[in-house]
């Protein structure tokens, strides 16, 4: 892979990079279609990474299907499927690892430890292997995004990170390889999930709100009062860079972060809205 990579780069032609763990869906395709839209070739990684993983996570259940995946990416115009095991990646005594500090510990990196720097890790990898100039990602993984784009900066790595509009289902619903684990009545009920982020945007941009505490309180109690079956693990308001919580939002002006993650019968989901606002 690598080496076909540095044959095309040298012969001129850009190459788009799209990274994922398989079991693809219309969230993967659409960073496909933008990523071979702006580009003159199209890689595509499928790789469930271990290494993110944490001891009970759902590492081995993770839904895979090779062959569909291999399906869609042939219909989405893929040229190059990058499908390593993880002993090729992995190789015998790896010890090095890439850890964005600070950013990696907050929001998802508080309940999954060591989970930001298995994907930071792998996707380097991936870089130097894929030799792409454009990385293309999906807003719906927000943290993951502004980590790796704090990774491509810090250590100059010669690639621009693309992002694009979180997909999501009719219903408001954020698309996921995971969306397979819930029950009707729970995919159903996890559509509060966008629509409390929706309200606290509208509640942001309009000033009807005391304060982002008593604004995170209120979401809570929304969800808990439309949707007892939802375990609500954390709710965030922050900048878009560096993660940093804001207190005040009245006085703040930028990107907005809104984020959250909540588990629904056994299967834990992740949102997030992200908006400008002015003073």
């Amino acid at each position: 892979m690598q080496e076909i990579a540095e044959f095309l780069r040298r012969t001129g032609r850009n190459i788009g990079f799209v990274p994922t763990m398989g079991y693809l869906h219309e969230g993967h395709v659409n960073l496909m279609i933008a990523a071979k839209d702006e580009c003159d070739i199209l890689i595509t990684s499928i790789f469930v990474n271990p290494v993110q993983f944490l001891p009970g996570e759902d590492f081995e259940k993770y839904p895979r299907d090779f062959m569909r995946d291999y399906y869609v990416c042939k219909q989405a115009g893929v040229d190059y499927i990058f499908n390593p095991e993880p002993d090729e990646v992995y190789g015998e005594n790896y010890k090095t690892f890439v850890n964005v500090n600070d950013l990696s510990e907050r929001l998802e990196g508080k309940y999954r430890p060591g989970h930001f720097t298995g994907v930071a890790t792998v996707v380097m990898k991936f870089f130097n292997i894929t030799k792409p100039h454009f990385a293309y990602f999906g807003q719906k993984d927000a943290q993951q995004v502004a980590i790796l784009s704090k990774m491509v900066s810090d250590l100059n790595v010669d690639v621009e990170i693309k992002v694009c509009e979180t997909l999501r289902e009719e219903s408001g619903l954020a698309m996921s390889s995971r969306n397979v684990y819930l029950s009707d009545k729970h995919r159903n009920e996890a559509t509060i999930l966008n629509e409390v982020l929706n309200v606290a945007k509208n509640k942001i941009l309009t000033g009807d709100y005391e304060d982002a505490k008593t604004l995170k309180r209120e979401m809570k109690e929304y969800i808990e009062t439309k949707t007892p079956d939802c375990s609500l693990q954390y709710i965030a308001i922050t900048d878009n860079y560096l993660l940093k919580k804001i207190d005040d939002l009245s006085d703040y002006e930028g990107e907005v972060l809104i984020s959250l993650a909540a588990f629904f019968g056994k299967t834990r989901l992740i949102d997030n809205i992200l908006f400008t606002k002015k003073i």
